[in-house]
């Protein structure tokens, strides 16, 4: 196979934002004729993670759903509640399903190659980029760059914590899981000054995924995440388990900026565009909205839109205050956690983390909290300094 140097749209990184760029162009019929090199360094051929959404209309990728659930539970020490759903769906996408789907879709079209290699430069130029690769130099009119951010942290100015998380899919010799529900947040277990719970996606009574997800600055020693998904599964009145599969990961959590491009002619992805969402993790249905975004404008316009995000600044600022929360007094999330759902429907929570809510429902969400820790870290944001936890707080 003859393998161009030059092409329309360069799209540096094959995993969720990447691919779903790449799927999106393949779905639209006015860039058939666009030429389009994908560069991804690993094989993706394994199961290496899962993603989870909850979505009130069809997606692209609902054929490959591996399980939905109708109601989601939350718990804490004051308060537990089984919500049913009514509007929205919770789901769950394996990778390698995604990674098979997507790759067959490409494989149909002409319009795109897909090479193994790593990309060690990406620079912008008045005509388009340039990049040199491990499988040579390349030149488009646009490239895309999912791969992690890089930046030089400064916690004098942001804050900086991370979603972290060991999770086993399980089985079990008894039937203790309700496949109907999943275990949204559960509180009950000990904080030790941080934000922890416990996070179960059930496929039948006896088969789940069980993780142990924390929200701090430092990840743990394995061994914790272990005994906690023990402990649980123990309260479960469980037994005796088999462990069929392993989650490990460290999403970052932080207000530190993440430019949605970088040049006239590289537009960032996922991560690195700031598409998992600061305060919680969740970016699988925010990359398909960006990637949404910008092949519509691509199609009607020819270019990237002028605003390749669409991001509302409202959001940000609530995502920076419930981090300084987080980074102060992460103990505290549990109480906000519990106060918001007490006083809300899961829907309108999750329109709230969706940053579809109006100005009215932004504000009956934030009501619903005691309003104290929110005003001291309006203050460090007034001030321009995060707030920091004290020793013994």
């Amino acid at each position: 196979m003859t393998i161009s140097s030059d092409y329309d749209y360069l799209i540096v990184g094959g995993g969720a934002a990447g691919l779903s760029l790449a799927y999106h162009i393949s779905q639209e019929p006015h860039l058939v004729s666009k030429r389009v090199l994908l560069i991804e360094p690993e094989a993706k051929d394994q199961n290496d993670r899962t993603w989870s959404f909850w979505a009130d209309e069809p997606m692209l990728f609902d054929g490959i759903v591996a399980h939905e659930w109708n109601a989601i539970a939350f718990r804490s020490p004051q308060f537990e509640r089984v919500f049913p759903l009514t509007r929205h769906r919770y789901k769950m996408i394996r990778g390698l399903d995604y990674y098979q789907f997507v790759r067959a879709a490409l494989a149909k079209a002409p319009q795109f190659t897909c090479l193994r290699g790593t990309v060690t430069t990406l620079q912008s130029t008045a005509a388009g980029v340039t990049t040199e690769t491990s499988e040579g130099a390349f030149t488009a009119r646009y490239a895309f760059d999912s791969r992690p951010p890089q930046f030089t942290k400064r916690p004098d100015n942001h804050r900086y914590l991370l979603q972290h998380f060991v999770g086993w899919e399980v089985e079990t010799t008894q039937p203790v899981f309700d496949p109907e529900t999943m275990e949204f947040m559960d509180f009950r277990g000990e904080q030790q000054r941080e934000a922890r719970f416990m996070y179960v996606l059930p496929f039948s009574e006896r088969r789940a995924l069980v993780e142990y997800t924390l929200f701090s600055a430092e990840v743990l020693p394995k061994a914790e995440y272990e005994q906690a998904m023990r402990d649980y599964l123990a309260g479960l009145g469980v037994t005796d388990f088999r462990i069929a599969a392993e989650e490990v990961g460290a999403i970052p959590m932080t207000d530190h900026p993440l430019p949605a491009t970088a040049g006239l002619h590289i537009i960032n992805l996922g991560t690195r565009a700031g598409r998992a969402k600061p305060s919680t993790g969740y970016a699988f249905k925010r990359i398909q909205a960006h990637s949404a975004r910008l092949v519509q404008a691509l199609a009607t316009t020819g270019q990237p839109p002028a605003d390749p995000t669409g991001d509302r600044w409202q959001f940000h600022l609530f995502d920076t205050l419930l981090l300084d929360i987080m980074q102060r007094q992460g103990q505290q999330t549990r109480e906000i956690f519990t106060e918001m759902f007490q006083r809300n429907s899961p829907e309108r929570m999750f329109d709230f983390l969706d940053e579809k809510t109006s100005w009215k429902e932004n504000f009956q969400v934030m009501n619903s909290v005691t309003p104290w820790p929110f005003l001291r870290s309006i203050w460090h944001v007034l001030r321009g300094r995060p707030g920091q936890r004290k020793e013994g707080a």
